[in-house]
């Protein structure tokens, strides 16, 4: 054999052995796994959140008398923001796709009223939206979310907040409705004439019969049975003679904080059969069972205060202080919000969750969720915490959107 071909033959045999352990060798090193931040985001990028209740409407009514020309909603100063939680610039960074606009007016105000200013509240968000169209888009049906999203802008829908908001009318109930608001929230924080509220005395044990037909119309109309702030009876009323799936806006699981606005494992085990979701909220006092039992305990201090001091304002105010001096405020985190996730999904299941922050609503909010750019830290935990994409997705709108169809189909829409 000719030996200059024998030496080629052999560098070609030693070059193809090396070339196949450095191709061994490249896919013997693991694939960099992403880190729990990167997932989330990446979820998020392809399904931005729809969060169930936002009282950025109500602030701007307060701080700047519903006058726009005196902020810039694209970039809060930090202190307007440190009482709005939301701008375009953080919600864009927090991955919000879709938002349900709270309308809220005082609970307490007499039924003319409350109905007055309720419209007024619906024109603030109906400006909004038409003074940002860059970044906002009015939608009131599924295909109008999912069409805005599609155009990379955040989804603005109108939920108005408490059953008093309609003075006793159902004439005043469907024209809120054709004026977009597309959830109603039975009661705010007082009962009413027809309903009872988490947070006052019950009346009817529930639901009045004037109060089943305001649900049956809500039903027809296709507008949204919101039971956050209702009582445990209310909520079994509506979930026993309602049509539609509902929403529970922003709340959290009683079972791991025991507050009257959180929800029952009583009525986790009826979504199923509903259908509904509940919101997770980063309300402090709803979060954390530490804050909850420190603000119960203020109160009493307060109280007597008030009597020990009557008369005596100044010495009633130094007797709270030297107490809250002495018993610092305890700070709810994102990881007791997690918490709330995980016993929903324990006992409702992964279908029944969703997220609704009450950013603008609360003086303060958990560390680590100060605002809406916020959003991704939390499902980075719900990753670490083993929750898998698709999870996520449902957290993030997928969960919130299959009660918007029931309720469009229960409708006959």
């Amino acid at each position: 054999m000719n030996v200059q071909y024998l030496n080629w033959s052999l560098c070609v045999l030693r070059f193809l052995r090396v070339s196949v352990f450095a191709v061994l060798g490249v896919l013997a090193i693991p694939a960099i796994a992403a880190t729990p931040e990167e997932t989330a985001r990446e979820v998020l990028a392809k399904s931005p959140i729809i969060d169930g209740h936002n009282d950025t409407p109500h602030q701007i009514a307060e701080l700047f008398d519903r006058d726009f020309s005196k902020f810039d909603l694209n970039v809060l100063p930090a202190d307007v923001l440190a009482k709005t939680h939301t701008d375009m610039r953080t919600a864009r960074a927090g991955f919000l796709g879709g938002q349900f606009w709270s309308v809220y007016v005082d609970a307490a105000l007499p039924k003319h009223e409350a109905v007055t200013r309720t419209i007024q509240q619906i024109d603030v968000v109906r400006q909004m939206i038409s003074r940002y169209p860059d970044s906002l888009a009015y939608a009131s049906t599924v295909a109008e979310i999912e069409a805005a999203m599609k155009a990379g802008k955040i989804a603005s829908l109108i939920g108005m907040e408490g059953g008093h908001s309609i003075g006793g009318s159902l004439e005043i109930l469907r024209q809120t409705y054709a004026l977009g608001a597309r959830y109603m929230t039975i009661t705010h924080s007082l009962t009413t004439d027809w309903a009872d509220s988490a947070t006052d005395a019950p009346k009817h044990d529930g639901l009045s019969p004037f109060g089943f037909e305001v649900l049956a119309e809500m039903n027809r109309l296709g507008m949204i049975a919101d039971i956050s702030h209702v009582s445990e009876a209310t909520m079994h009323d509506v979930l026993d003679k309602g049509t539609a799936p509902v929403l529970f806006t922003h709340s959290n699981a009683r079972a791991i904080t025991p507050h009257p606005r959180n929800v029952p494992d009583s009525v986790l085990k009826r979504l199923p059969q509903n259908g509904g979701v509940v919101m997770v909220t980063f309300v402090p006092g709803f979060t954390s069972a530490e804050r909850r039992q420190w603000e119960y305990d203020r109160s009493g201090v307060a109280g007597r205060a008030k009597t020990e001091f009557s008369g005596n304002p100044d010495g009633e105010k130094a007797a709270v202080d030297a107490w809250i001096a002495a018993n610092p405020q305890p700070k709810a985190t994102l990881a007791q919000v997690a918490d709330h996730i995980d016993h929903i999904r324990k006992v409702a299941g992964i279908n029944h969750i969703g997220i609704g922050g009450d950013f603008g609503g609360v003086d303060e909010l958990p560390v680590g969720l100060e605002n809406v750019s916020t959003y991704p830290a939390l499902f980075a935990e719900l990753v670490r915490r083993g929750y898998s994409k698709a999870d996520l997705a449902k957290i993030a709108q997928g969960n919130v959107l299959r009660v918007m169809r029931g309720v469009e189909t229960a409708a006959g829409k």
